[in-house]
């Protein structure tokens, strides 16, 4: 597999092509063609707020697609990658009735069904197989809705790319499922190096069986379309009457849906807008089906298939959201999800990963990006400015974003900024409402530094005040304050690099981060943002504010925003309690989670009090529900109270036991210190270890309170660098 000159390019066009198509189909989800006629006509554009809905969302589409991808790099992104381990990577990343999938029961939803076989211990593929759950169930869309990543990897390889789709298929799905999936992963890799559609739909078949049913489907569509020639209608009809809903069994077939992805691109003469246009107005299943077909263009015609037509990448910003149990990931944009993606295929490929400007979060280096800044609009500051993606003005890369201010004056701030957690409350609340819920932990946290470099252009009029600012939740009432860090007078054609050492506590999550131009006289200008980014580990204490408890009603929710910042993986995680942190499972065990795959070295604090359960404690470097590194005071078969030093990684490893006599209503205090491959651990006695242990399998991550069938309770956790 050769790596091309312009992949990570294509990668992110095909990014951006799944979300905008996603977000496109979203809001009408499961509507018939009849009803998006009778309202909208033909679906040229985005329409969210003609129904009131967000147009950034949470979604299955979207969370799946990037996260079951992770299982690559979890593993080495060895090529011999299994169905038994992307199934653990399901285990790994999902969190049951919360995260990525629709939670719509056995039997009911495929991938519940699969996950619940997965749980109980029964691996993949067999989880997913029709033999277990019958072809109805395993024959499904989610194959095909997951699957874009897969190919994105293997580039010019179809393959490849249909073989570890039908790896990554099997976990939850069998039959012609899988065979979709194989047709539209062969056809997006093969789209890295052929731009003819009627080839690429050649290269889809042919890594499937003869007697499939896709394959005579698809090859009914091209006769259609040669008949109907621009009539889309004709051949979208001929599709319900041969192989629409009603022949075909459960709530979402992937047979149907699959008809009209070929539909849309036969029909849709390469047209970016148009393709999707067809494959949305045409009903059904429309945000899977919108996003695959988004996907498969951008890769085919690269970024600059995207702007012919209206703006599809102005609105969207590059924002989305992965709600995982690996909260720090949650809050992201196309553009780092490109590099995972891409990097993972430069990892198969045998090839250095590519990191622009030496890693920076904020680089700017694909074209057209803004990695979700944009303008502020509060009062003060609306209408003073615009960004661009340019060309230049950058000392580590090749492009850097263009704050263009105009009408800046005393009292008239221009500002941009990015989110770095949830951005309100009632964002959050929403989600939660719709069935997928934004689990996610901040990015960025008191203790470590941010560095960002920027630049005023030559022509600016006048010199001009920059600062970086951010806004965090306040704690007693989350609402958002704004604080100012480092500033600078930037002459025109000055250049400075700011440093800033973010203070505060954890029960205030920073809610973004930016950049701020001001001046005593009206004055019109740019500035250029070359890189913005942070390093280094929190130096913070997580606990509540008194005015989240101590209200006339303790019943009736105070802030909130300080508990979300934790990812709920345990049964029982309620805002009424005296303690800051009361958590239950009522089986297995459950992980309270916050930080970052980021964090490295550091030591995680707290007093823990066990009121009844089999086991508790704290852990470090949490890479989601079954990857991370645990000290647990448990108890051995014969009933002695015993402490353990735990990796857990397809399972528990105990690599260090002690006696430890313990009983309910006891607390203890735990730390656990990660440095390099080196685990220390201590309960009570800080100053003493009680394992010094060298493991060096998990390399960085966040912090978690664990508990295993029971409750327990603590009012503080700390990590310190």
């Amino acid at each position: 597999m050769k790596i091309q000159s312009d992949y990570t390019d294509r990668v992110y066009a095909g990014v951006l092509g799944k979300l905008i198509g996603v977000y496109l189909g979203r809001p009408f989800e499961g509507w018939s063609y009849e009803a998006l006629s009778e309202r909208f006509g033909e679906i040229n554009y985005y329409v969210h707020e003609h129904l009131d809905v967000p147009l950034i969302v949470t979604d299955d589409d979207i969370s799946g697609t990037f996260t079951f991808l992770r299982a690559l790099p979890d593993y080495g992104n060895q090529l011999q990658i299994t169905p038994a381990q992307i199934g653990q990577s399901w285990l790994n990343y999902i969190i049951e009735e919360r995260t990525i999938l629709w939670w719509g029961g056995m039997g009911n939803s495929t991938e519940h069904t699969a996950y619940l076989r997965l749980k109980e211990g029964i691996p993949a593929p067999r989880s997913g197989s029709t033999a277990l759950n019958g072809q109805v169930v395993a024959e499904q869309i989610g194959a095909q809705i997951f699957i874009d990543g897969w190919a994105m990897v293997a580039p010019g390889d179809p393959e490849l790319a249909a073989d570890l789709a039908r790896r990554a298929a099997s976990v939850a799905h069998d039959g012609v499922a899988i065979h979709g999936a194989q047709v539209l992963a062969a056809m997006e890799a093969q789209a890295f190096v052929e731009s003819d559609i009627q080839k690429l739909i050649d290269t889809g078949l042919s890594v499937i069986p003869a007697d499939s049913l896709i394959r005579t489907m698809i090859e009914r569509i091209r006769e259609w379309h040669a008949h109907n020639g621009d009539d889309w209608r004709a051949t979208r009809q001929q599709i319900a009457d041969n192989f629409g809903y009603d022949k075909y069994g459960g709530n979402c077939h992937m047979v149907p849906n699959h008809a009209l992805i070929i539909h849309s691109l036969l029909h849709g003469d390469d047209d970016f807008q148009k393709s999707l246009m067809i494959v949305n107005t045409s009903g059904w299943d429309t945000d899977c089906n919108s996003g695959n077909v988004g996907c498969l263009l951008g890769i085919k015609n690269g970024l600059a298939g995207l702007e012919d037509g209206p703006d599809f990448r102005g609105p969207l910003a590059d924002r989305l959201y992965l709600p995982t149990a690996d909260g720090g990931r949650a809050i992201t944009d196309a553009v780092t999800e490109t590099l995972h993606v891409a990097n993972v295929g430069r990892a198969l490929a045998k090839e250095p990963p590519h990191l622009p400007k030496d890693g920076a979060r904020y680089h700017f280096e694909l074209s057209g990006s803004v990695q979700g800044f944009m303008a502020d609009e509060s009062v003060d500051s609306r209408g003073t400015l615009k960004l661009e993606n340019v060309a230049g003005h950058s000392r580590k890369g090749t492009r850097s974003l263009a704050l263009h201010f105009d009408g800046v004056a005393t009292g008239r701030p221009a500002r941009a900024a990015t989110q770095t957690f949830i951005p309100s409350k009632e964002i959050a609340a929403y989600f939660e409402q719709r069935g997928y819920g934004l689990m996610a932990s901040p990015t960025l946290y008191p203790g470590q530094n941010v560095t960002a470099e920027l630049e005023a252009d030559a022509s600016n009029e006048n010199p001009v005040e920059v600062s970086l600012f951010l806004r965090r939740f306040k704690a007693e009432d989350d609402q958002l304050k704004l604080e100012t860090g480092p500033s600078k007078m930037l002459e025109p054609g000055a250049r400075h690099t700011f440093s800033w050492s973010i203070e505060g506590e954890g029960n205030e999550p920073i809610a973004e981060i930016g950049v701020a131009i001001q001046n005593s006289e009206r004055t019109r200008g740019k500035i250029y943002l070359d890189y913005l980014t942070w390093e280094g580990e929190p130096n913070t204490t997580f606990t509540r504010s008194e005015s989240s408890f101590n209200r006339p009603r303790p019943w009736i929710p105070g802030p909130q925003m300080w508990r979300r910042a934790w990812v709920n993986g345990v049964d029982g995680y309620d805002y009424w309690w005296p303690e800051a942190f009361r958590i239950v499972q009522n089986r297995g065990r459950g992980l309270l989670i916050t930080g970052t795959r980021e964090w490295v070295d550091y030591e995680v604090k707290s007093d823990i009090t066990l009121h009844m359960c089999k086991a508790a404690g704290i852990a470090a470097r949490v890479q989601g529900m079954r990857r991370y590194y645990a000290l647990l005071l448990t108890r051995a078969d014969d009933g002695r109270g015993v402490a353990q030093l735990v990796r857990a990684l397809d399972g528990d490893t105990v690599l260090a036991e002690t006696d430890f006599p313990w009983e309910n209503g006891d607390t203890h205090k735990f730390a656990l210190r990660v440095t390099g491959n080196r685990l220390q651990a201590a309960i009570d006695d800080l100053e003493t270890c009680l394992f010094d242990e060298t493991d060096g399998e998990l390399k960085g991550g966040g912090i978690a309170l664990v508990v295993e069938e029971g409750r327990v309770m603590s009012d503080e956790v700390a990590v310190r660098p």
